[in-house]
């Protein structure tokens, strides 16, 4: 893509051919030394996670907004899916989330959260299928403290997403007590810190996600992932990118994802689930709509 509105020299994807030398490159031998080093960081690392670990059992027992890996219903989010897939895909004004969380003291993200949560609670009633629990968000953070920094810093997040909450404000506010505790617990370890203290608490869902041993267990019901975007506007060989709509993956035991890309002044958002597994997912757009302007009331 191109900020140009005139430029046509952009290629398409399959054009593209990646030059190789042969043999052992300089960025090869980089990358080797990287991963080394990471694994000598990660070690160094332990205490620190140990530590955490410990630090966490306690906070299950006194703060009613941590969330553990243990504690995610049951739902028919978490069935087993077929090769069938729906996708919809609609886009919000960036102006009216960054309104309402003014207005309730909340961040972008919490806002947007919160309209899944209420998105999620409607469509669940609908079916009759709502459990009495919370349901509960995987939602990726970024670990980035320098702007100067580069590669991917992203740690995983579990939040409480109050679905069992009917008030719209009572329910924004408890996600963002889950998500302000997940953020200070990382706050107080470094990045390396933070992936060995993740991969200990998340390697049994892993495994059982990838095995199927408990398929009546889950760490949590959803992804909801809100990836920042192209500020300015894009153009592909003169043609206007009008929106970034986001197409990931479901897999057994997750059959839905939500993922969110801003664009601009725009925040698009995708939905991808199997069809057979979510019926009528493509219901979900009309409530996260209705959601948000429950927040906005």
């Amino acid at each position: 893509m191109s900020e140009d509105a005139e430029a046509r020299d952009v290629k398409p994807p399959w054009m593209t051919r990646p030059k190789s030398s042969g043999g052992v490159t300089p960025a090869l031998t980089a990358a080797l030394a990287q991963v080394a080093a990471g694994a000598r960081e990660q070690l160094g690392a332990m205490p620190a996670v140990v530590r955490e670990l410990w630090r966490t059992l306690g906070e299950r027992q006194r703060n009613p907004d941590h969330v553990s890996a243990f504690q995610a219903p049951r739902s028919i989010l978490n069935q087993r899916i077929t090769g069938s897939r729906r996708f919809a895909a609609q886009s919000w004004s960036l102006e009216r989330l960054k309104a309402v969380g003014r207005a309730h003291e909340a961040t972008l993200n919490d806002v947007v959260l919160a309209m899944c949560s209420s998105a999620l609670r409607h469509y669940l009633s609908e079916l009759g299928e709502l459990p009495h629990k919370p349901l509960v968000a995987m939602v990726p953070v970024s670990l980035r403290r320098d702007d100067s920094e580069v590669g991917n810093q992203v740690a995983l997040a579990l939040a409480n997403l109050a679905t069992d909450v009917a008030d719209p404000r009572e329910r924004l506010a408890a996600i963002s007590r889950s998500v302000k505790v997940s953020k200070e617990r990382f706050a107080r370890m470094s990045p390396a810190e933070v992936m060995g203290y993740l991969g200990t608490v998340m390697a049994p869902s892993g495994l059982n996600m990838a095995a199927g041993l408990l398929p009546e267990w889950q760490a949590f019901n959803v992804t909801i992932s809100n990836v920042p975007g192209p500020r300015r506007d894009l153009y592909y060989n003169g043609a206007h990118v009008e929106g970034c709509y986001p197409v990931s993956i479901v897999l057994d035991g997750q059959a839905l994802n939500i993922t969110l890309a801003s664009y601009v002044d725009c925040l698009d958002v995708g939905l991808i689930a199997c069809r057979r597994t979510v019926p009528h997912m493509q219901k979900l757009l009309g409530h996260l709509e209705a959601g948000l302007r429950e927040l906005e009331a």
